[in-house]
This record gives structure tokens, C-alpha cells and sequence, in this order.
């Protein structure tokens, strides 16, 4: 029995971590929330640029370990993991409620809501361009994926930055949001106003959709302000991650960049 409730409380503790890698992320990680590692791998080559983080760890009495590439490859499952690895414990996931009570002073908030996004690739670089716009919250059904080694090792240190909001009933999370104030601005490759003629509100949620389909019908019906990226019309639409760079950079050349 005690066998049991011990194997049990390793599997709840493990559910509650990831790995991560890639220097940028790692360091990231190593800088805002040194108290979440829980151990770290580096292979030799890359270990000398981080002997401050292995004192640290080693006076944090947490465990870390020299290993090559090939077990690096192995831990992570993938070889671009730039020769460092840390488990960590995942980010708190907050509720819409919890989010909207820490930001209800706040004079303008940008968040993110991604309807049926899950390539990690298209992850990372939308939580890359999120934070060098300064979004604030993420908003998905599985936040988990924000947190895969992929996707934080393409956002450079950006997954670090922003919150993650359960959305696991995507509909009433955006009514939670627009019943706050915030205005839902959808995304469309063929329909809306233009980017560059469109005023954003002050506090704004702006939906993007899957690559292939774009925000579901559900989802786009509620949209108070659909935007459009104007362009030739040589392609059928630009990448998730592309059209959320162009957006949020001109939501921060109106309202952010003061």
C-alpha cells in the first residue's frame, strides 16, 4: 500500500512537470524562476557559459549533471536541444476569473486567444512575438501546449512573460472577457477591416484561428471586430504566427509603444 500511494505521488509530481530546453529558454527559465527548476542537464561544450547557474544550483541543493549530446537527445526527445535541459515545474494555469481580477485596473491589456492552435513551432514563435509586444495572457483550451519543450525552445525566453488562461470552454471565455470590457478581434485572411485602417480599444482580445480553416464559425460570429492583413492576394493567407506578429505590431505602435 505504502508502495502504491508512494509510485502514485511520483506520477502526480511528474504530471506536473516539463522539460524544457534550448540556452535562451533555459536561461530565461534559470532568471524568472530559479525556484522552479528542479534539475538541469548540460552537455560539456555548453556548460561553461552557465557555471553561475550550476553554483546556484548547487548552493539550491538541486541536482544537476554533466551528460553528452546523444543522452541530451534522449531526455528531450529532440536534437535541437542547444546543450541544456531543465525540468521545471509547469506554470500556474489561471482561470479567465483569476486573470480578470489582476487586471481589472489596468488602463489597456492586450491576451491572445487561440482557437485550435496546437503546432508547437507556430506556438513558440506566437508566444515570442506576444511577448516583445507586451501581451499580458494567453488564452487556449490546453494550455499545457504552451508549455512543451518546442514550443518555449522557439519562443526564446517569451513563454517566461505571460499567463496562461484555461479556456477549456473556449465560447464562454471570450463572453467572460467581453462582459469584463474587452473587445474580441477576430482574424480572417478574406473578410474584415483593414489592419491598417482598424483602431484598436484599449483592452483587446484578439482571436486567431488554425491555419488551415481560421477561427471556427462559433467563435467568429461573436467576434465584435474582424481584421483583416491586406497584401496581393499571390497567397491564400500568411502563417498563424506571421499575421500575430503584423497584428500585435501595429496593436503596440497604437497603444503599446508610448
Amino acid at each position: 500500500m505504502v508502495k502504491r500511494i508512494a509510485a502514485q505521488q511520483l506520477r502526480d509530481q511528474r504530471a506536473q512537470e516539463t522539460a524544457i530546453y534550448g540556452e535562451n529558454a533555459c536561461r530565461a527559465a534559470l532568471l524568472s524562476r530559479f525556484d522552479d527548476v528542479v534539475k538541469a542537464f548540460f552537455t560539456p561544450e555548453t556548460a561553461p557559459r552557465f557555471a553561475d547557474a550550476m553554483r546556484a544550483l548547487a548552493a539550491a541543493r538541486k541536482a544537476y549533471k554533466v551528460v553528452d549530446a546523444a543522452e541530451l537527445e534522449r531526455i528531450t526527445g529532440s536534437g535541437h536541444h542547444g546543450g541544456i535541459t531543465l525540468v521545471v515545474k509547469k506554470p500556474e494555469v489561471l482561470s479567465v476569473q483569476t486573470y480578470l481580477n489582476a487586471m481589472q485596473d489596468a488602463d489597456q491589456d492586450c491576451v491572445l486567444a487561440l482557437d485550435g492552435i496546437g503546432n508547437p513551432h507556430n506556438l513558440g514563435a506566437i508566444m515570442r512575438s506576444a511577448a516583445h509586444f507586451g501581451v499580458q495572457g494567453m488564452l487556449l483550451p490546453e494550455p499545457d501546449l504552451l508549455f512543451s519543450g518546442a514550443a518555449t525552445r522557439v519562443a526564446e525566453g517569451g513563454a517566461e512573460v505571460l499567463y496562461p488562461i484555461d479556456a477549456s470552454d473556449f465560447a464562454m471565455a471570450l463572453s467572460q472577457f467581453r462582459k469584463a470590457g474587452y473587445v474580441l478581434v477576430t482574424t480572417s485572411s478574406h473578410r474584415g477591416k483593414e489592419l491598417y485602417r482598424t483602431k484598436f480599444p484599449p483592452k483587446t482580445v484578439i482571436v486567431f484561428g488554425e491555419e488551415q480553416s481560421g477561427v471556427s464559425k462559433k467563435v467568429a460570429a461573436m467576434g465584435d471586430l474582424p481584421v483583416k492583413i491586406p497584401g496581393t492576394g499571390a497567397v491564400e493567407s500568411l502563417n498563424v504566427s506571421v499575421a500575430t506578429a503584423l497584428i500585435l505590431g501595429e496593436w503596440w505602435r497604437q497603444l503599446g509603444g508610448h
